[in-house]
């Protein structure tokens, strides 16, 4: 494992958001119904004005075809992010607890090195810290 499946990692979970996001807005637009009032009367004599509702779909049956379609690549977006977000999450279990530590601070949380440093503490330097890192990701 490497420097750049941790940065996939932070990328997957922002993804999984954002494709979440997208498949909510597009059953939202599913549902969406347009309404609206129009004035008619009666063809023949007696004309008497009545008003009728009209509501309806904003989009053709060739829309819909389209949004499924849309909504099976996000799911499947979605599922690729979920599955390196995993590989990640089981690697982290197998290295040691420190390690994890220093990965979550500085990886996951962004936090620069003095401030990894402060947080792991036992005299922790920034250096320090970022050595011990570099050396782990060699290995």
């Amino acid at each position: 494992m490497d420097k750049k499946i941790l940065n996939d990692y932070i990328d997957a979970c922002a993804l999984v958001k954002d494709t979440e996001d997208d498949i909510r807005r597009l059953k939202k637009k599913r549902k969406t119904v347009i309404q609206t009032n129009v004035k008619g009367s009666n063809p023949r004599f007696p004309y008497q004005a009545q008003h009728f509702r009209i509501q309806g779909s904003a989009f053709t049956y060739q829309d819909d075809g389209n949004l499924r379609m849309e909504e099976k690549l996000l799911g499947q977006r979605k599922e690729n992010a979920e599955k390196v977000k995993r590989q990640v999450e089981e690697w982290m279990l197998t290295i040691p607890i420190r390690m994890q530590r220093i990965i979550k601070y500085k990886i996951f949380e962004e936090n620069t090195w003095e401030q990894v440093a402060v947080r792991i503490g036992r005299k922790a330097t920034g250096d320090s810290v970022r050595m011990e890192f570099n050396n782990f990701m060699k290995k």
